[in-house]
């Protein structure tokens, strides 16, 4: 192997998904994610189950991980690790991991800022997609997050727009729960919208200022619907379920698109990529694919595996930390809220 050769392993811990993947010169050469199944029966992610399952995981992962890339862990030349932000206990997993690890190897130690990582997915050396260039729009959406961010460098990002309440997979998680569908309900909110009527029903868009979201009122407004109507038709949510998880889809993208439109306006930056958890969704995906041909504009999707959370995602944000020598102190913590 030739001197070279920059290979980063990089964990990522931050929810309910224990990930490690290894990166050779910005080409991944394995990316391992374990799910927890374990949360499915409370309808949402339990912090303390989650840290657990980390616990459990996280040696046959990297393991995993390791193996795949068909490399010795002595060839190594950092490992990258998510710092935050995230849930504490799942974070602490990872971050003392990566710690243990990076010095039992005597390598650098690079923390990551797992939102910033969504971002810089898009530069993951892959065939048939392209890179955006700087400086780009970005739009981070998942379960935790929903941000404008604009991007001049690797890691010149400024947030310009931000969810003042819940994020967008929350609204959408939340109104799946309302009609009884299980956790996590957006990909069923997205699978039975598309055979659904997107105006079949009309829902509240929220008056929020400059580039800023809200979902709350969204999702008290779904709540307060599907009462009203299951009083007078107890079996109005399976009788309508497709038209109801249509109309839902069609209001939440509005919102976002909306936002995005008035930021590709006020930047004058008419490239946009998307990352995040939610950026999975086919309506959120379709919806970019029209404003590029109705707008202009340039969009990025990421290959559909580094759009839930995942390591190779850790790995390149790494990879770039690494060629500036930006490491990180042994001394490093764990950090449940992480700005840019």
């Amino acid at each position: 192997m030739t001197q070279q050769n920059i290979y980063i392993l990089a964990i990522e811990s931050s929810c309910d998904d224990t990930a490690a993947a290894v990166l050779c010169n910005g080409k991944i050469l394995s990316n391992i994610v374990a799910t927890q199944e374990v949360h499915q029966q409370y309808g949402g992610v339990v912090p303390e189950l989650a840290s657990r399952a980390h616990q459990q995981n996280i040696v046959p992962v990297i393991h995993q991980a390791i193996v795949k890339a068909n490399i010795d862990k002595k060839h190594l030349s950092a490992i990258a690790f998510t710092r935050g932000p995230g849930l504490m206990g799942s974070l602490l997993v990872g971050t003392s991991f990566a710690k243990s690890l990076a010095m039992g190897l005597d390598i650098p130690l690079i923390e990551i800022n797992h939102m910033q990582a969504h971002i810089l997915a898009h530069f993951i050396e892959e065939e048939g997609f392209e890179k955006p260039k700087f400086p780009f729009l970005a739009l981070t959406i998942s379960g935790g997050h929903t941000q404008i961010v604009k991007v001049s460098d690797y890691f010149k990002m400024e947030v310009i727009g931000q969810t003042t309440d819940d994020a967008v997979g929350e609204a959408f998680d939340k109104s799946a729960k309302i009609m009884g569908l299980p956790y996590p309900g957006g990909p069923l909110i997205d699978k039975y919208a598309r055979e659904g009527n997107p105006k079949a029903f009309q829902f509240p868009k929220p008056k929020v200022a400059g580039l800023d979201f809200s979902f709350s009122g969204l999702k008290t407004a779904i709540l307060y619907f599907i009462q009203k109507q299951k009083k007078e038709n107890p079996d109005f949510v399976e009788e309508n379920l497709k038209d109801i998880c249509a109309s839902i889809q069609y209001t939440i993208i509005a919102i976002l698109m909306d936002k995005l439109k008035k930021a590709v306006k006020e930047t004058g930056i008419r490239q946009v990529a998307i990352g995040g958890g939610v950026s999975a969704n086919s309506g959120i995906r379709n919806a970019l694919k029209e404003a590029e041909k109705k707008h202009g504009w340039k969009c990025f999707i990421p290959k559909f595996e580094y759009t839930t959370d995942n390591a190779a995602m850790i790995a390149i944000a790494g990879h770039y930390k690494f060629l500036k020598k930006d490491f990180s102190d042994f001394s490093t913590t764990a950090q449940a809220r992480y700005k840019f």
